[in-house]
């Protein structure tokens, strides 16, 4: 099974970029981040016609997430409420950004985690609240599906081998401390990157900036990524970045990420 991740930043401006890919690359299961579209007003025809079945979760302008499956899927949820309950997730399910289902036994679970704007501020804080909340609601997932696949965009450089400057951008939002322990937690709940399974040096990105021709020149940062619980990392086949799309005319600032498991 080939499980990809994407943060497309408006699906309607890039729908021909994600089918032609689509068509391509085969892919069985598709995570988007940043569609910035709401539900009545996504562009479902299109995937529908090339075999895809499709679960949205939008939000107009900005955030959005969904999941495209060549087979269909069962236990369908957005939000961490249906896991923790309103009274813990208050308001934080406003922004759209989880959406979750099971497929051949796999629970796969499509994040756009928050920016954060920058450090120490009213955003900053929020994206630390609702990591910790991501930490609580993966807790409840894990017990229920041990084969877990959770992906997205993360808006957080792991190590500093996945930022082509970390001097540079040592103080910036995405690298500080507060929230690499963040993402930390999360993973020792038993969570493991399939990227560095296969690839261990530094020097590959999923996205780049669109300004100071950050792209040509690889100044990049690896934000976008997969986590595998125990029985599917240990059956991961690879995991990759591919930059293609991100070569195209008007592309979106990320690229795809594929695990095959």
């Amino acid at each position: 099974m080939k499980i990809a991740t994407w943060n497309v930043n408006s699906i309607r401006t890039r729908i021909e970029h994600v089918t032609n890919w689509l068509q391509t690359n085969q892919i069985d299961v598709l995570c988007l981040q940043e569609t910035k579209v709401i539900d009545k007003d996504f562009p479902l025809q299109p995937f529908l016609d090339i075999g895809y079945n499709c679960y949205i979760s939008g939000q107009k302008s900005y955030n959005g997430v969904a999941i495209f499956s060549r087979s269909p899927m069962s236990q369908l949820s957005a939000g961490f409420s249906p896991i923790l309950g309103d009274a813990t997730v208050g308001s934080f399910d406003e922004q759209k950004r989880l959406i979750a289902g099971v497929i051949d036994d796999i629970c796969i679970i499509s994040v756009y985690v928050p920016n954060g704007s920058e450090v120490g501020s009213e955003k900053y804080l929020y994206k630390l609240h609702w990591l910790k909340l991501l930490q609580e609601y993966l807790k409840i997932a894990l017990d229920k599906s041990p084969n877990l696949c959770i992906c997205g965009d993360f808006n957080i450089v792991p190590d500093d081998r996945d930022i082509h400057n970390p001097k540079a951008a040592a103080n910036s939002v995405g690298l500080s401390v507060a929230e690499r322990q963040a993402l930390t937690e999360i993973t020792e709940l038993g969570l493991s990157d399939p990227f560095r399974k296969f690839t261990s040096e530094g020097g590959h990105y999923s996205w780049w900036d669109y300004r100071a021709a950050a792209f040509p020149r690889n100044n990049g940062w690896r934000i976008d990524h997969h986590y595998l619980s125990p029985p599917l990392y240990e059956t991961a086949k690879s995991c990759i970045i591919d930059t293609a799309p991100r070569k195209l005319v008007k592309p979106s600032d990320h690229t795809p990420v594929i695990v095959e498991i």
